[in-house]
């Protein structure tokens, strides 16, 4: 009898190490939720929750066609590190369908640069350049209106849902009017001063431009970012930049002050703060 008492519990100890066993590879197995979808819900309003810190991971602020790596003779002091990184075209079709004159104007951008970048004045980078700048960017999310905020010189932009009048001035950041096609996030933006580049090799616009951006949620933690431009002065035709953008699943996520106005004074004011001799 004894025998047999000890072999039962031996028999049940073993089938309950067997099933902790498989429970656990089955646990290990399971996807597990990132931080960033921890206490977040699916959706706001019945529309995709865009809530979060989202980043580009491309070499579109350098250059929006292919451009292969390259060397940057004004600052070999730097070797290596002072380079353009070699990038895919983010345009769809691979080119910028300029008019002539104004291809003659981004080479002359080109030719002139960094100091004719007004990133490298620590201007606002105006639409849609901010969203594919090499800092992440944080949208708020609500009931109505959305709020998009970035670290480059304290820029934001408030997509309005609701007010689309037209802006009383032209601006960098322009003004943002948003709409919903399904479970798609349309921003259609104008009112921009013209001044913008949209990269670091001379591409621009004018005032005239319309910019119309889609952001469609693929997952999570993916967005599909697309953005037409209309400008018949500039453009023979519109034309569409399109990549994806990555939400920052870091636990502490946070952006930080990019405050760039003093690292740009001796760049725009070099003949009253250099020492006269």
């Amino acid at each position: 009898m004894r025998k047999r008492f000890i072999g039962a519990i031996v028999m049940t100890a073993t089938l309950l190490l067997t099933v902790g066993i498989v429970r656990g590879q089955q646990a290990a197995q399971a996807p597990q939720a990132s931080p960033a979808q921890l206490d977040r819900p699916a959706r706001i309003s019945g529309r995709p929750n865009f809530n979060g810190i989202w980043q580009a991971m491309n070499n579109a602020n350098w250059n929006l066609e292919a451009h292969s790596a390259e060397a940057l003779k004004d600052f070999w002091q730097l070797g290596a590190i002072g380079a353009i990184p070699a990038g895919q075209s983010v345009v769809r079709g691979g080119a910028i369908p300029y008019l002539p004159q104004a291809a003659k104007k981004r080479n002359e951008n080109r030719a002139k640069w960094p100091a004719s970048d007004p990133e490298a004045k620590c201007f606002m980078l105006g639409v849609p350049r901010v969203t594919y700048h090499n800092m992440p960017f944080q949208i708020f999310q609500g009931n109505n209106d959305l709020l998009m905020v970035y670290p480059f010189a304290a820029a934001q932009r408030v997509i309005y849902m609701k007010d689309h009048s037209e802006a009383p001035v032209d601006s960098w950041m322009g003004k943002s009017n948003g709409t919903w096609q399904g479970d798609v996030l349309v921003v259609t933006t104008s009112s921009l001063n013209g001044q913008q580049w949209l990269d670091r090799a001379g591409n621009h616009y004018s005032n005239k431009v319309k910019v119309t951006e889609r952001f469609t949620l693929l997952g999570p933690n993916h967005i599909w970012y697309e953005a037409t431009l209309e400008d018949p002065q500039t453009f023979s035709r519109p034309w569409t930049i399109e990549m994806p953008l990555y939400r920052l699943v870091d636990k502490n996520a946070q952006l930080l002050e990019h405050k760039c106005v003093p690292f740009a004074d001796m760049l725009l004011y070099q003949d009253l703060l250099q020492p006269k001799k």
